[in-house]
């Protein structure tokens, strides 16, 4: 185990912001894992998991603890099972060229996914999902080290508590497992289902491959400006910066009423509706392209906070406070934010583990 120290974390993440972790070791291995959060131990340090970091945002002030960079990585094998396929992926796996594997063998069930970045470890904390997809969909099974008996555990979907941008990974047992490896299963026998509405458009009268709509939705994302491409105005960012807020019918009805023109919005079952928080954001004034000294929204998509340039932590949090503010002025509405922030100041959250 090489233990590398005082290392900045801001290269280490897409928005490309904050300090430094007092310790950072780089995992490749199960027992490289053990290792590492024993060493951790030893010298009572909080330890955070980092995958890709894109969807983190790191405190100016840094990490005053040990940051477990998760590269376990290896081959995907498609396990064939009747009219199943299962397929194991470790944690340090790119998650869009997991994606991509899978399209490219004609199975369908994360097509949808396609273009977020990070690593596969990621996806079940966050259960992430993007135009009618979750990840939850498709996964069997999370294997994690637990942190509370030193011991390795396989967790059924079921145990996972997969909600909305949630599992208990990021709420009731938060920072007490460290994902290793995620289980998927794939029907072969099912085809391409689209539920977003500009997919269904672009394929109208067609059934799409999976493979052609992994690429409609990379397109889709980079013209969004949600595909973080290198050397792109919008690059640094960490993606959505807020979940679309789930609301009661009557919030909906009467933000309806007072709105000119249709609201955006999406059946969220028992009587809730989920509101666009795009649309949210940009009612309340900020515009695609906003800037705010070095912190800014993205000039393709109002639901993307960047770092134009040389941005601080702070800079970064001051627009987001300024947004919910507003949001929550006009729409009586609260805004939460998606990625997960790492630091020590005040209105920096708890660390747990990220993209």
């Amino acid at each position: 185990m090489t233990i590398e120290e005082n290392v900045l974390l801001g290269p280490l993440t897409t928005l490309g912001v904050g300090g430094a972790a007092k310790y950072l070791v780089r995992v490749r291995s199960e027992g490289g894992l053990v290792e590492a959060v024993e060493f951790a131990r030893a010298k009572a340090l909080p330890v955070f998991v980092l995958g890709g970091g894109s969807n983190l945002l790191v405190g100016d002030n840094g990490f005053h603890g040990l940051v477990l960079r998760m590269e376990i990585a290896g081959s995907l094998a498609f396990d064939e099972k009747n009219d199943a396929v299962e397929v194991e992926a470790a944690a340090g796996m790119d998650w869009d060229g997991f994606v991509l594997a899978t399209c490219e063998r004609g199975l369908s069930g994360v097509e949808c996914l396609a273009g977020i970045p990070g690593m596969v470890g990621g996806t079940p904390v966050q259960n992430v999902g993007a135009y009618g997809q979750e990840v939850a969909e498709t996964i069997v099974s999370v294997r994690a080290l637990d942190l509370t008996t030193m011991q390795f555990v396989s967790l059924s979907a079921a145990e996972c508590g997969f909600a909305y941008r949630r599992s208990i990974f990021n709420s009731t047992a938060r920072g007490r497992y460290v994902v290793t490896s995620v289980t998927f299963r794939f029907d072969r026998r099912l085809r391409v289902e689209l539920r977003y509405a500009e997919l269904q458009r672009r394929f109208e009268g067609q059934s799409p491959t999976p493979m052609e709509v992994y690429q409609a939705v990379r397109e889709i994302r980079h013209g969004k400006g949600m595909l973080l491409v290198p050397g792109e105005a919008d690059c640094r960012s960490a993606g959505s910066f807020f979940k679309n807020p789930v609301v009661s019918s009557a919030v909906f009805q009467r933000i309806s009423d007072a709105a000119e023109g249709a609201v955006p919005y999406w059946d969220a079952g028992e009587g809730k509706v989920k509101l666009a928080a795009a649309w949210l954001v940009e009612q309340a004034g900020f515009h695609k392209g906003f800037a705010m000294g070095r912190a800014g929204i993205s000039s393709s998509h109002t639901l993307a906070v960047v770092n134009r340039g040389g941005a601080t932590a702070g800079e970064i949090v001051a627009l987001r406070d300024e947004i919910v503010r507003r949001v929550e002025e006009r729409f009586s509405v609260q805004l939460e934010q998606e990625p997960v922030i790492l630091g020590d100041s005040r209105r920096l959250s708890s660390p747990a583990s990220s993209l």
